[in-house]
C-alpha cells in the first residue's frame, strides 16, 4: 500500500481537531484530520438534552460566531455550530476511520489506519478523553444493564436505577430520570454533591435529595452487580437495593495506550500528565503535539473547549517557526 504524503496529521475530528484544521487550511498545509467515528463524536455522545456550562462564545473556534438560542447553547447546538464550521470550510476530514499506530521516522511519521498509511511531517493528537470510562471493577460490571453512558431518560421510566457519582453528568441524568417516573438511587463515594456541579443545577438536586424524591447514599460505594439487586457498602454497613439499571458515570480517561505506544512520555504520578511543553504544545518526540483535554492526563476537569482551543494556534505558530 503507498504512503499517502501530508504536511500535517491531526487526530481527532472534536472541536479542538476542527480548529487545528482550520490553521493549517490558513496556513495553506496539506493536512488530513482523522477520526474514527463521526464527526465531534464524543459531543453526538452526550446525553440528548445536555447543556453546556460555558456560553456560547467560549464555544467559538477561528472567530466564527456561535449563536445559540440561549448564553448557554445546548448539545444539539453545538453539533449544528461544529458541523457548519466544517462543511462551510471544507475541512479535509475522514471519519470512521481508525489510528492504529503513531512512528517516528527520519522523515517524520508513519500513521497507519485501519484504512491507509500516511506519511507526515508532523502529527497533532486531539483525541479528548470520552471513548475510556473509568470502570468500577466489581463483580457484575459486565451485566447488560450496566452502561457507563447516559443518553436520555425514557428507557429508565418506572425502573429502580442507580446512578454512580455525583458530577454534573450524574446529577443530569438522576433529575431527568426522576423526572420521568423512575426511582432514584444516587450511589456517591465522597460525602457531598460535586462542587463543580452548574451553579443552576446544584440547589436543585440537594433539594431533590433532601425531600426524599431521589435517595441519595454517601461516602458509598457499589460491591457487587447482581440481576435483580445491587450490594453497596455504606457507613452504617452493607445494603441490598432493589435494581433493574446501573449507570455508572464515574469520568473517563484518556487512551494512555495509544499515546505511549506513540513514544510519549507521562508524568511519574497518578495524574499521568502527558510530557508537553506548554509554550509550543509539543509533546517529548519532536514534531508531535497534544491538544485539547487529551493533555490533562487523569485531570480530565483541567482542559475543556473553553480554555483549549487556543492549543491550535499554539501549535501552528511552532509548525511555522520550523519550516
Amino acid at each position: 500500500m503507498d504512503k499517502i504524503n501530508k504536511d500535517v496529521i491531526i487526530i481527532g475530528a472534536g472541536p479542538i481537531g476542527i480548529a487545528c484544521a482550520l490553521e493549517c487550511k490558513k496556513h495553506n498545509w496539506d493536512y488530513t484530520v482523522i477520526e474514527k467515528g463521526s464527526l465531534t463524536n464524543s459531543l453526538f455522545n452526550y446525553p440528548l438534552n445536555m447543556t453546556f456550562f460555558s456560553t456560547s462564545e467560549k464555544l467559538e473556534i477561528n472567530e466564527i460566531p456561535f449563536i445559540s438560542n440561549n448564553p448557554k447553547p445546548t448539545r444539539n447546538e453545538a453539533l449544528e455550530y461544529y458541523r457548519r464550521v466544517t462543511t462551510s470550510n471544507k475541512l479535509n476530514i475522514s471519519l470512521y476511520e481508525k489510528v492504529d499506530t503513531v512512528k517516528q521516522n527520519g522523515n517524520g511519521f508513519t500513521v497507519v489506519t485501519d484504512k491507509k498509511i500516511y506519511q507526515s511531517k508532523k502529527v497533532i493528537i486531539a483525541t479528548g478523553f470520552y471513548d475510556i470510562p473509568k470502570l468500577l471493577n466489581v463483580p457484575g460490571e459486565n451485566l447488560e444493564k450496566v452502561t457507563h453512558y447516559y443518553k436520555e431518560a425514557h428507557p429508565y421510566t418506572l425502573q429502580n436505577i442507580a446512578v454512580v457519582g455525583a458530577s454534573n453528568s450524574s446529577v443530569d441524568a438522576a433529575l431527568e430520570i426522576y423526572r420521568k417516573g423512575g426511582n432514584v438511587t444516587m450511589i456517591i463515594r465522597g460525602e457531598t454533591i460535586g462542587e463543580r456541579v452548574k451553579y443552576w443545577v446544584r440547589p436543585d438536586i440537594l433539594n431533590r435529595i433532601e425531600e426524599g424524591s431521589i435517595k441519595a447514599y454517601f461516602n458509598s460505594e457499589i460491591k457487587e452487580i447482581k440481576p435483580d439487586n445491587i450490594i453497596v457498602s455504606t457507613p452504617e454497613g452493607e445494603i441490598t437495593l432493589p435494581n433493574d439499571y446501573v449507570i455508572a458515570l464515574t469520568g473517563y480517561r484518556p487512551n494512555f495506550e495509544f499515546l505511549k505506544h506513540s513514544g510519549i512520555t507521562f508524568s511519574n504520578d497518578v495524574k499521568q500528565i502527558p510530557t508537553y511543553n506548554p509554550e509550543t504544545m509539543e509533546s517529548n518526540i519532536n514534531g508531535l503535539y497534544l491538544a485539547g483535554v487529551v493533555c490533562g492526563g487523569m485531570e480530565t476537569h483541567k482542559w475543556f473547549i473553553e480554555n483549549s482551543r487556543i492549543h491550535a494556534k499554539i501549535i501552528a505558530k511552532n509548525i511555522q517557526s520550523k519550516i
